[in-house]
């Protein structure tokens, strides 16, 4: 069953060409790598498929409701999208537990887990203005799994942080691939492709210009 489809998604910005005649048709429970340098669309691809930016023309179809039409945003998403932005005087399980208020589905129980399960302690009472680079990274990767959503868009997650870091990220991800989430992200790094996606599309200039199957190690 289709996770998302795109039917020439096109996006212009004061005239300039953002991306350009886009056509995806992504399955359910697969993790989805888009690769290319910056300023090649991947981050306006994934702002069209989360519903923060309308196409300036085209069909974005998720989990079967036409964005725009049908719904405004995607329901079961989480989205991390270059920096990170937190309410940064208030601690990290704070800040998770705002967010969790939108929705009002989880628990602080889920929220201590998502935090422990990156590696961030839930009783730190720092604010998350003192926290490094990598553990803003990890809060932002926290409230991405904490409601167990069916999708999540990671743009570059691995941004900021250390070698261990990373690889405890890729099990994370893979756990939560494993449990049914389709999972798209993209990465400068060729070996976070490598590890993590069963399908690489590459992006230039606002266009896709080849996909990519990963046999992937299991």
């Amino acid at each position: 069953m289709n996770a998302i489809r795109l039917f020439n998604v096109s996006k212009k910005i004061k005239g300039r060409v953002v991306l350009q005649n886009i056509n995806l048709n992504l399955e359910r429970g697969n993790i989805y790598g888009f690769a290319g340098h910056n300023g090649s669309g991947k981050t306006m691809l994934f702002r069209i498929i989360s519903g923060l930016v309308k196409p300036s023309s085209g069909t974005v179809e998720v989990f079967g409701d036409v964005l725009h039409k049908d719904v405004s945003f995607p329901g079961d998403i989480s989205v991390l999208l270059e920096k990170p932005g937190f309410l940064e005087q208030y601690s990290a399980f704070d800040n998770l537990k705002f967010l969790a208020m939108i929705k009002n589905k989880i628990s602080d129980s889920d929220i201590v887990a998502a935090m422990e399960r990156v590696k961030l302690n839930p009783m730190d009472k720092r604010p998350v203005k003192e926290y490094s680079l990598g553990m803003k990274q990890r809060l932002a990767i926290a409230q991405c799994i904490m409601e167990q959503p069916q999708l999540i868009l990671l743009d570059e997650p691995m941004n900021g942080l250390d070698e261990e870091a990373v690889r405890h990220v890729y099990r994370i991800i893979k756990e939560e691939n494993e449990r049914g989430c389709t999972i798209l992200l993209t990465s400068h790094n060729r070996l976070d492709i490598e590890t993590l996606c069963d399908q690489v599309y590459s992006m230039n200039d606002g266009m896709i210009i080849d996909v990519t199957n990963i046999a992937r190690d299991e």
